[in-house]
């Protein structure tokens, strides 16, 4: 009998679904703020606001299509469809609602009804998690390319310009949402798709993960939106952090992707998120590396705010500038207490296998060997 650990149950269906919903709502609130954006004649946010929806969604697509190819060296079709239907059906820009559809239409089957025999349902359950991490990973991609930039820039348009709407607060928090639950879910479905990866555990482990993710987040939003506010060559200075993520990306020498092509692309995405939170881009021990990634952003979280208090603090109420100096202070060291104890006490330990040897299989597929090379929690 499969432990409940293994099954895809009925309650993760319907996450399926509510993952679906914050994913649709997110990419819809930010449309809809740039519609309203551009009848105000405010064409610099307007083209901002598309520019991070299209590049979220433009992206996930072109690793959609490649993974469906890359699966189907293993087999014809993919669910039924050809590669010319697949390649169809991502020019459109549905490539992720296409493996929603195919997640939720096989998941249904199993979840209300039986397999005959125990091999049978492992297998079964077991694809359904590779379907799950490989949107999952995707959702990933497309929260820090598109979610995470989208939160800043709609921060700094609050912050700075004095522009507050209910649009605005809503494309605020769908955004949040939307990075809480791909920070989560990614986590926990790469963690039950690899045989050789320890599950990772519900209740207080997960919550405290998601709090050091979420916390150190968004303080460093947070940062960056002040220290956009005091000066547009900010975004200089972003560059360079994501130039700096990309080159260490490039250094650790990913091979991720099936082309040299692909996983330029990729590790350029790597950079992105990179300037928002760390990732083990090797699944390689990256304590030293966090330690210096951490102390960098507790240091642009301290200086941002005095930087604005101190050159200009004209720029913002005393009120508001307090008030995000605050929650920039607290989420700084309630993340940093949550990293710190959940990898000391909460993070669960791997028990590797050979590789030859994953859940009796004798050949790892190109899905298996695609999360075994993804970012590791």
């Amino acid at each position: 009998m499969l432990h409940s650990e293994n099954q895809y149950t009925r309650l993760r269906w319907f996450l399926t679904i509510v993952g679906l919903f914050l994913y649709v709502m997110d990419i819809w609130t930010d449309v809809v703020l740039a519609l309203k954006y551009f009848q105000e004649r405010e064409f610099v946010w307007t083209g901002l606001t598309l520019m991070f929806v299209l590049a979220g969604l433009l992206l996930t697509q072109i690793f959609s299509y490649a993974w469906y190819r890359d699966d189907m060296a293993e087999k014809e079709t993919i669910s039924g469809m050809s590669k010319g239907g697949l390649a169809a059906l991502h020019l459109l820009g549905i490539g992720i609602f296409t493996r929603y559809y195919h997640l939720l239409k096989q998941g249904f089957k199993v979840v209300w009804t039986k397999t005959n025999t125990v091999e049978e349902s492992e297998d079964v359950h077991h694809k359904l998690f590779c379907l799950a991490t490989d949107l999952s990973m995707l959702k990933l991609f497309e929260t820090f390319l598109e979610s995470a930039p989208q939160l800043l820039l709609q921060l700094y348009i609050v912050l700075g310009h004095a522009e507050c709407s209910v649009l605005q607060y809503l494309s605020m928090v769908f955004s949040f949402l939307n990075i809480a639950w791909a920070l989560v879910d990614y986590r926990r479905c790469l963690r039950r798709s690899l045989p050789h990866v320890s599950e990772m555990p519900s209740g207080t482990p997960t919550a405290v993960y998601l709090l050091y993710k979420l916390c150190t987040i968004t303080s460093h939003i947070l940062s960056y939106a002040l220290l956009l506010v005091l000066s547009t060559y900010t975004t200089v200075g972003l560059t360079v952090v994501w130039l700096l993520g990309t080159t260490w990306t490039h250094l650790l020498q990913t091979n991720f992707c099936s082309s040299a092509g692909l996983e330029h692309l990729y590790r350029a995405i790597i950079g992105v998120i990179l300037t928002f939170t760390f990732f083990n881009v090797k699944g390689q021990d990256t304590r030293v590396a966090m330690i210096i990634y951490y102390s960098f952003c507790s240091i642009i979280n301290v200086t941002a705010p005095l930087l604005v208090a101190f050159l200009k603090p004209e720029l913002l109420q005393m009120e508001t500038l307090l008030t995000v100096s605050c929650i920039i202070c607290v989420c700084s060291v309630l993340g940093l207490v949550c990293l710190v104890l959940y990898y000391l006490h909460l993070h669960p330990r791997e028990n590797r296998r050979e590789e030859d040897e994953v859940d009796g299989l004798k050949k790892e597929t190109e899905n298996m060997r695609r999360m075994r090379s993804f970012l590791q929690p």
